[in-house]
């Protein structure tokens, strides 16, 4: 093969990108739309806070007043945020900054110094002291210093909020006194921790976030102030972290005794009561530029892809025995990691994760504090958390994907249209109803807007160079030369074993030129794997002509065989044009133009109804409980007899691990209950046992197909093309009918069948979905006549690809159509895109 095929493959692979571009690019004058939006939702939020609750912690958005520890019903451990230093002003004031609100962050310092004070008797916790009021208060300081220094404004300040930063610091020092050296989990402001009015100091356990997120805060506040004794603290925490982590595996465990190092949860994953610890071992050899950091985190992440990241799950396992699953639910926490996989140059599980959490975030509208890994809700609260956000704006910066600015759009839309309150955004109880909560915290102002403000705003339109900072888990803005202000702390020798699968970004920082070689598709190729985790379906329409240029010299066959290997029917020029005389062969320059382009309207896709008819004596087929499909294993709707068999409890009941009774399910229907993993992996067990056929039950008490849409199980992001028999899902109270029929007579038999085929009803779906034929030819100047169009026929839509001579640069748009359609299966057929809303699974 020439070159010059070569390049045309390389544009015809760019094709796909193109066309996805086009369609989801968003201009500039949408993007400052946007963008002015973001800024009005954040005035609302801020404005509503200083009108209602300042000087209180925190804004009550359904109250309208503020939250004040002690005159509010106690909330637990969610209080120990609240210390009566005006949390959500501190923590907004370099958001302010980004969002160009100068006049309101020279107020909100004055303020703070003259309001706040760091001195109560009231007892906090360390973790968010640390990283929402000492990080918030180093923030500002920065944003002040460089304010002052390009002599804009600030010119009256003189370091104040750093003198608050390293007061506070001393504050929580006393958490550290411990015999390990991890930190006490909360601290009193005023008498510290063993002081009899401490009214703390009684723990034992901290998490391994709790202990592990203070070296960003604790080392900037060092090499700010002076004082080495805050980064050798933080550092010492995370030195015993290392040393307890479980050697086989390289994983930490969640929550540790603060005393004697021993773990006390060993379940290990990478969201709540971990996530950040992961988090500030990359981010600290950035900032400090110390590469033990880097060692560390390598190590741990090879485990976590080895063991944790089953895309695009992360999972949770055991410590010490990492190949079980200890639990089957997965929370939002998480949802850092596709933004944190972006730092480490690993984009591709980023991608899938951060695609299969937009899709759970299309069904709910927000992000569940905890779903299963079936994608139903485990925790209905939305707390306006932020990290899906953030992986948002990180995968936009790597890969420039208009997609990921749609995410951000939704994920505006979605707060404006359900969260937005007249005080403020109120957090959602519950997903599933859409209830308020009256709490919003002050994560959402320091982290939130920061993201999405950033998502639609060019480097130019900035006030500052953002890749001069790094993000603290808060997203308080740390300037990276402080590597270079002062020496790392001394005195750390913990060896570091090398990394034992290293790759290219194991020491370097990632490069889109090498992320991306040859191949501008690349996320949305992986993405379309993940578009119906969920279950969802549409139809394509056309849109106007798009064009561009495509240099190809060669005018062999091979591109012609390349075209047709992927499934794009080919005609002759003299064929599609009503039987003009074919072109000479061209040579020289052609223009590849699309003269239809495949989108698509958001339709859901009508789910058929299953049946499962108890035969067997005494019902014999008079009770019929109905069922919903699978997007795999047999089509039912395609047998024309169903599938009979005995049934059979599988065991363990869960198929989540190997079958135990499988002579017994040997030609049987086997049951087995939803959850704890995915409807494939039971499928692949229970087919491995020779079973005729499976029936998945709800999980519960209170499902019914009565009161909840039916739903199509889907795949787990693999092959699934090697499971055959069929597969059907009851609801909790089809299925305790089916169980108590099995417990009352010693053998039940049932049939599997369309429901439609049992009562004679004729269900019929909505719209047939359009099969898209996709056309390539080369054009002559017969073809090209302008406003020449043709009419489709037999409902096939097709898409024409015209191979367009350099000096026949007519302008010229038509339709073609051709007597060959495509096999679906080529891949030339139309599929639902990206942006199609799933069809939605039922609540629990």
């Amino acid at each position: 093969m020439g070159p010059s095929f070569h390049a045309f493959l390389l544009y015809l692979a760019a094709l796909s990108w193109v066309r996805h571009h086009l369609v989801l690019a968003m201009t500039t004058e949408e993007k400052a739309k946007t963008r002015d939006q973001i800024l009005e939702m954040f005035d609302h939020a801020y404005g509503s806070y200083m009108k209602y609750a300042y000087p209180a912690d925190e804004l009550m958005p359904l109250s309208c007043r503020g939250r004040v520890r002690g005159l509010e019903p106690n909330r637990g451990d969610i209080d120990d945020v609240l210390g009566t230093f005006s949390l959500t002003l501190i923590d907004s004031m370099d958001t302010l900054v980004l969002l160009n609100r100068l006049d309101e962050f020279e107020e909100a310092v004055k303020k703070v110094i003259v309001d706040v004070r760091l001195d109560h008797d009231v007892v906090v916790s360390v973790f968010e002291t640390n990283i929402r009021v000492l990080g918030g208060l180093l923030g500002a300081h920065v944003m002040a210093t460089m304010l002052q220094q390009r002599q804009e404004r600030m010119q009256w300040y003189k370091n104040e909020l750093l003198a608050m930063a390293t007061d506070l610091g001393h504050r929580l020092l006393p958490a550290f006194n411990t015999t390990s050296g991890l930190p006490y989990p909360r601290v009193n402001l005023r008498y510290g921790v063993l002081n009899p009015l401490s009214r703390t100091g009684t723990e034992s356990n901290t998490c391994t976030a709790c202990a592990g997120t203070m070296i960003l805060e604790f080392a900037a506040l060092s090499r700010l102030s002076g004082e080495p004794v805050f980064e050798v603290h933080a550092r010492r925490a995370l030195d015993v972290l290392w040393e307890k982590r479980q050697r086989g595996s390289d994983l930490v465990g969640t929550v540790i005794n603060i005393h004697n190092g021993d773990w006390v949860r060993r379940d290990s994953g990478v969201g709540a009561g971990i996530d950040s610890y992961y988090e500030y071992l990359m981010k600290a050899y950035i900032l400090l530029g110390d590469s033990v950091y880097l060692e560390r985190f390598n190590t741990h992440y090879t485990a976590i892809m080895k063991y944790i990241s089953q895309p695009p799950l992360l999972l949770s396992v055991h410590m010490h025995n990492p190949t079980v699953n200890v639990r089957g639910w997965m929370d939002s926490l998480l949802a850092f990691f596709p933004g944190l996989q972006v730092l480490r140059g690993d984009l591709k599980p980023a991608i899938e994760t951060h695609e299969m959490l937009y899709q759970v975030t299309k069904q709910h509208k927000f992000l569940p504090e905890a779903f299963t890994t079936e994608f139903r809700v485990h925790w209905g609260q939305h707390p306006l958390r932020p990290e899906f956000a953030e992986s948002t704006y990180f995968l936009y910066k790597a890969t420039g994907d208009p997609y990921y600015l749609q995410v951000g759009r939704s994920i505006v839309d979605s707060l404006n249209q359900h969260a937005r309150v007249p005080c403020g955004f109120a957090a959602v109880q519950d997903v599933r109803t859409g209830r308020h909560e009256d709490r919003m915290d002050s994560f959402f102002l320091a982290e939130m807007f920061k993201y999405l403000y950033l998502l639609f705003s060019e480097k130019e339109q900035l006030l500052f160079d953002i890749d001069d900072y790094i993000f603290s888990t808060e997203a308080h803005l740390l300037p990276v030369t402080l590597s270079t202000m002062h020496p790392a702390c001394q005195g750390n020798a913990s060896a570091v074993h090398p990394t034992a699968e290293e790759d290219l970004f194991t020491h370097s920082c990632p490069s889109t030129q090498t992320l991306f070689p040859n191949n501008p598709a690349f996320a949305k190729t992986i993405r379309d794997r993940y578009k119906y985790l969920l279950g969802a379906g549409g139809v394509y329409h056309t849109t106007p002509v798009r064009e561009f240029e495509l240099p190809l010299h060669d005018t062999g066959m091979e591109p012609v065989e390349f075209l047709k290997s992927m499934g794009i029917s080919l005609s002759s020029g003299g064929a599609l044009s009503g039987g003009q005389p074919d072109s000479p062969s061209q040579k020289g320059v052609y223009r590849l133009k699309l003269i239809a382009e495949l989108t698509h309207t958001p339709e859901e896709e009508v789910i058929e109804p299953l049946a499962v008819q108890i035969i067997s004596p005494p019902f014999l087929g008079r009770v019929v409980l109905t069922a919903g499909p699978a997007k795999f294993g047999m089509d039912l709707t395609k047998n024309e007899h169903g599938v009979k068999g005995s049934v059979v409890k599988s065991a363990p009941y869960t198929a989540c691990s190997a079958i135990t009774n499988a002579e017994e399910l040997q030609g049987r229907i086997a049951l087995a209950v939803r959850g704890e993993c995915m409807f494939a992996s039971k499928a692949r067990r229970l087919q491995e046992a020779g079973v005729a056929g499976v029936i998945f039950i709800d999980q519960g008490t209170d499902s019914s197909s009565e009161g909840t849409p039916l739903f199509q199980m889907v795949g787990d992001g693999g092959s699934t093309s090697e499971i055959s028999v069929p597969l059907v899902f009851l609801f909790s109270k089809e299925g305790q009918v089916l169980l108590d029929a099995l417990e009352e007579h010693s053998s039940v038999e049932v049939l599997l069948l369309p429901r439609n085929k049992q009562l004679g009803q004729d269900i019929k779906k909505k719209d047939r979905p359009l099969v898209m034929n996709v056309n390539v030819r080369l054009a002559d100047e017969w073809d090209l006549q302008a406003g020449s169009s043709r009419q489709l026929g037999g409902g096939i839509a097709t898409v024409e690809l015209v191979l367009e001579p350099e000096e026949q640069r007519e302008e010229s748009q038509g339709l073609g159509s051709s007597s060959t359609a495509s096999d679906p299966s080529t891949g030339a057929q139309a599929e639902p895109s990206d942006s199609q809303q799933p069809y939605a699974q039922p609540a629990p």
